[in-house]
């Protein structure tokens, strides 16, 4: 796909982001801001023990964090967790599909570093995420 239809992809789950909301009760729930720009990204997933069976985002910012946030749930709703925690910083770029400044690089990654915080239950702040 060209630069247009991946820009255009971002766009469109900017303004009509999938999965939005919150799941009360959910087995985990995480959220993190990033200190850079100000972006809130909150997490909330339902499993079966074994798969990711529902999963929401909540939060704020620009338009490549709640995109990305958008994107990843679509990525990850139905997976195992196994698949899920196997997701690298590559896989959500090239989902993406659009180069990723260095100073937007946090923004891109937040949602991915939050649903791994999640999964793992350790503080969002491990950069080895």
């Amino acid at each position: 796909m060209s630069d247009s239809v991946y820009r255009e992809a971002i766009l469109d789950h900017s303004r009509n982001p999938r999965n939005k909301g919150t799941l009360e009760p959910s087995d985990f729930t995480y959220e993190d801001v990033n200190p850079l720009c100000g972006d809130e990204i909150r997490i909330d997933v339902r499993t079966d023990g074994e798969r990711v069976t529902e999963i929401r985002f909540s939060g704020r910012g620009c338009a490549i964090s709640q995109a990305a946030a958008s994107m990843l749930t679509e990525m990850v709703e139905g997976r195992p967790l196994d698949e899920v925690k196997a997701i690298s910083r590559d896989d959500m770029l090239e989902e993406l599909g659009v180069p990723i400044s260095p100073a937007r690089m946090k923004c891109a990654m937040l949602g991915l570093k939050v649903l791994k915080a999640g999964i793992y239950g350790v503080s969002p702040a491990d950069e080895a995420l």
